[in-house]
């Protein structure tokens, strides 16, 4: 299993953020996790990179318990949060390469990976340019590339189309669903429901809690994936 979780639970004071969340990612498999704001999504995925830890339930990344060896599961697990994280003022080759060194990768090996990741997304010729210079999906696309440079058993995207335009968001959620055909293993969190494909995988959260765990398609029978959505959530309360 590519990714495993159980019985995950996180408290802020008073208030569950999350209550006995448990799922499992088959390896290349599209998993998409769509709740609303506030079901817990961010929360989930600060647990998942060990932003902070869990006080119960269990986290496993390609085999590895992420309570007794994080390094080893967070060393296979390739992140890209809702916020951007690129230094605006860096080329896109100095972006990719400080990541490389930060993930101890070095010398020939990180510049031809950060050369082939320039490549593969259609940058190349502009791996000299301040990341400020690039579109918003642009950007977006280098963090995606960013997060496989040390080959990762598993990404993690926390609403990666934030901000961006229509087009852009299609074109991103594309180009993740084919990093999942080519067998990378991947869990998406968002609240559009537009950005989910019926052969997905589906995790639906809610107020902290798991609602459903089946394919898109299952879940949302002869109704719209919009509708199911929101009659789930609302009858949830």
């Amino acid at each position: 299993m590519s990714l495993q979780v159980e019985g995950l639970g996180y408290r802020y004071g008073a208030r569950v953020a999350l209550e006995k969340v448990g799922f499992v990612v088959e390896p290349g498999s599209f998993c998409a996790l769509l709740g609303p704001n506030g079901a817990g999504k961010s929360t989930l995925f600060g647990l998942l990179t060990r932003l902070f830890t869990a006080p119960s339930g269990h986290i496993g990344v390609a085999g590895f318990d992420m309570a007794r060896t994080p390094r080893a599961a967070l060393a296979r697990l390739g992140v890209v949060f809702q916020q951007p994280t690129l230094d605006l003022d860096l080329t896109l080759r100095r972006n990719l390469l400080y990541f490389a060194g930060l993930q101890g990768l070095s010398g020939p090996d990180a510049r031809t990976r950060v050369d082939a990741a320039l490549d593969r997304i259609g940058l190349a010729d502009r791996a000299a340019e301040q990341v400020r210079a690039l579109s918003g999906g642009q950007r977006r696309r280098l963090e995606i590339a960013r997060a496989l440079l040390h080959a990762p058993s598993v990404l993690l995207l926390d609403e990666p189309t934030v901000g961006l335009d229509a087009a852009s968001r299609r074109a991103i959620t594309a180009h993740v669903h084919d990093l999942a055909a080519q067998g990378l293993t991947v869990l998406w969190a968002t609240h559009l429901t537009d950005e989910v494909a019926d052969a997905d995988r589906l995790v639906l959260l809610h107020r902290g809690r798991v609602l459903a765990d089946t394919t898109a398609a299952a879940f949302r029978g002869k109704r719209s994936l919009t509708d199911a959505f929101l009659t789930a959530t609302q009858a949830d309360g």
